[in-house]
């Protein structure tokens, strides 16, 4: 337990730099010589708990060196907001009304939580239940901490934070907890908040959970378990890696214990997170299609190359995702980030991102999968799979703040077709609400024209459906289509829905919120107005809002509820919609970065 022993003198070091800076325990500042921004001062027994339960476990495997933080000053990064000018009276009334009505629907659904799943992680929207599905400690509470903040819910906020202090992360209700998940939701839940508001006992709620988490990494290799034993881990049994892992839950931690580091000035999560980095900086040349990573891999051997698909959505996203982010939350003091994006990207823009063929012939982008097999000769060939997701309608806002951060404006207007992508697929829906999955059929180009083509879309929905078209005449081809395409239920374009539901996930806003918050176009307010409301008509229950089972039916029809209300529809969605409605200064891009739960974290500033 060398980290420990050395804690006390790094502490005392670090309370006589820190009292020096800090006039105010409210106010954030930073510290050019070490060019790392802390929070506001420590009180005392934030840090220095060494009774805290998951403390006190042994370490099995102890590290004989820990990485410092990074040095030197923080970087003038590009700009990546929009300068906006002066807003015209009748426009900021408008907006003003949007951003009322989305505070609204937070309100009534937070003040049905906490009247009816207080303090359980979920609550069930149409029976009025509660769930547990993320440990039981509170996951919607902790998740909407920031928002409170954000919406100006002091009131709330209070009641917030002294129930979420009260949570205990040394007993889980489940034996095996999902670490990237409990990393997103709770540590970034806490770490958010406590930027936002300088609340020192959010601190010690972060801390505690990042003690908690960095047992899942004493393993021989020190990579993760993703799927971690907590109970046994609790008792100070044996752990390693296991042989399969979802590539963005063992390589989306970074950003979270990055920014723990920082603001406690402790590295050993910082150290954690950047052994799992430099794995995949050794890999991303070497894998079956270079510049990404598979969606899973082998944590226990280091083995990228048994799995041969490769995607920017779900299973993988993330770990995409964080890339550019790392180079905003450290002030690009870790270069190495914006090279694995640049790589990344290049290899995304060349195999992934496709224009699909609509009756409109609108100029847009879609992400595909990507299987690498071998051909007749032996060689390894990557074909696309021409599917759409809703989660992977976060791509936009990235390529968005990449090319802004890393200065590739070409980037740009990639982002900006990868976001109409998924404001065409919302607008050609029954109920105007974009399913989980989906399928189009591609154009020949993503250049060149692409003129409608009914004939080709039905052999493409046949293809889709597995038919067999090889002996039918064009009219049989065509009657067989339309059989399929209203036995699925399919709009014009899309060739299969694998699945219909909605369960109110915020990747779509999202993009939309930044590109607005990235362009200035104001064209994107009103196509997130149009999101919202049909969200709001459609998912509003008595309570609250749930999930939706089918969007694909016919808008006469209204969608049926699942009873389901994920901890992101408040501490995501509506959150995003909140802030698209908002003043441009509130939480700006180039003063805080997301991390992939909504959870903004303060940059580190030059």
């Amino acid at each position: 337990m060398a980290r420990l022993a050395r804690k006390p003198v790094f502490l005392l070091a670090f309370f006589i730099v820190t009292g020096i800076y800090y006039a105010s325990h409210r106010f954030h500042s930073s510290i050019p010589a070490l060019g790392w921004q802390y929070g506001p001062a420590m009180e005392p027994g934030v840090l220095d708990d060494p009774d805290y339960f998951w403390r006190k476990l042994p370490t099995h495997y102890p590290l004989p060196t820990i990485r410092p933080l990074p040095a030197g000053r923080p970087k003038k990064l590009p700009r990546i907001q929009h300068r906006f000018g002066q807003e015209a009276s009748a426009e900021k009334a408008t907006r003003l009304e949007r951003q009322r009505a989305v505070h609204e629907a937070f309100a009534r659904a937070w003040k049905a939580y906490r009247e009816h799943a207080w303090p359980h992680d979920e609550l069930a929207p149409v029976s009025g239940g509660a769930k547990d599905t993320f440990g039981g400690w509170g996951a919607t509470l902790v998740d909407n901490l920031d928002t409170l903040w954000i919406m100006d819910m002091r009131s709330e906020f209070e009641d917030a934070v002294a129930a979420a202090t009260n949570i205990s992360f040394e007993t889980s209700s489940l034996d095996e907890i999902n670490v990237f998940e409990t990393t997103i939701r709770y540590l970034g839940g806490f770490l958010s908040a406590y930027d936002l508001s300088g609340d020192q006992r959010l601190l010690r709620k972060a801390r505690e959970v990042g003690d908690m988490l960095y047992v899942a990494f004493d393993t021989p290799n020190r990579m993760p378990i993703t799927r971690w034993d907590v109970t046994n881990a609790a008792k100070g049994e044996l752990q390693e890696a296991s042989r399969w892992a979802l590539i963005a839950e063992i390589g989306s931690l970074c950003m979270e214990f990055t920014r723990l580091s920082l603001v406690t000035g402790d590295p050993k999560w910082f150290d954690a997170t950047e052994r799992i980095t430099e794995v995949l900086k050794a890999e991303q040349s070497k894998t079956k299609l270079p510049g990404m990573w598979p969606i899973s891999i082998n944590p226990k051997n280091k083995d990228f190359h048994g799995d041969n698909t490769f995607s920017l959505g779900a299973m993988a996203d993330s770990v995409f995702e964080y890339l550019p982010k790392m180079v905003a939350l450290t002030g690009g003091l870790l270069p190495e980030y914006g090279e694995l994006y640049t790589y990344a990207t290049d290899t995304a823009k060349k195999h992934s991102f496709y224009r699909p063929l609509t009756p409109d012939n609108a100029d847009i982008l879609l992400a595909a999968a990507v299987h690498v097999n071998k051909n007749n000769d032996g060689n390894e060939i990557p074909m696309s799979d021409y599917i759409g997701q809703h989660l992977v309608c976060f791509v936009g806002g990235m390529l968005a703040i990449g090319s802004k951060l890393l200065q590739r404006p070409d980037d740009l207007d990639i982002a900006r077709k990868l976001t109409d992508g998924c404001i065409w697929t919302y607008n050609n829906m029954p109920h105007g609400i974009m399913p989980e999955t989906f399928a189009m059929a591609p154009c020949p180009s993503k250049s060149g024209p692409c003129e409608w083509d009914e004939y080709g879309w039905k052999k493409a929905v046949l293809a889709s459906a597995d038919k067999d078209v090889g002996k039918l005449t064009k009219e049989q081809i065509n009657a067989l289509a339309d059989e399929v395409i209203s036995e699925k239920k399919l709009s014009k374009g899309f060739t299969d829905f694998m699945d219909r539901r909605y369960i109110l996930r915020p990747e779509a806003i999202e993009s939309v919120f930044v590109l607005y918050r990235v362009t200035g176009d104001k064209s994107l307010l009103e196509s997130a107005w149009k999101m919202f409301e049909a969200i709001q008509k459609a998912s509003k229950t008595e309570l609250a809002n749930s999930a939706l089972g089918d969007v694909t039916i016919a808008s006469k029809y209204k969608p049926h509820q699942t009873d389901s209300m994920e901890s992101f529809w408040m501490g995501e969605t509506l959150k995003y919609f909140y802030l698209i409605f908002s003043e441009p200064g509130l939480i700006s891009l180039d003063e805080y970065v997301f991390n992939t739960e909504a959870h903004p974290f303060k940059r580190l500033a030059p």
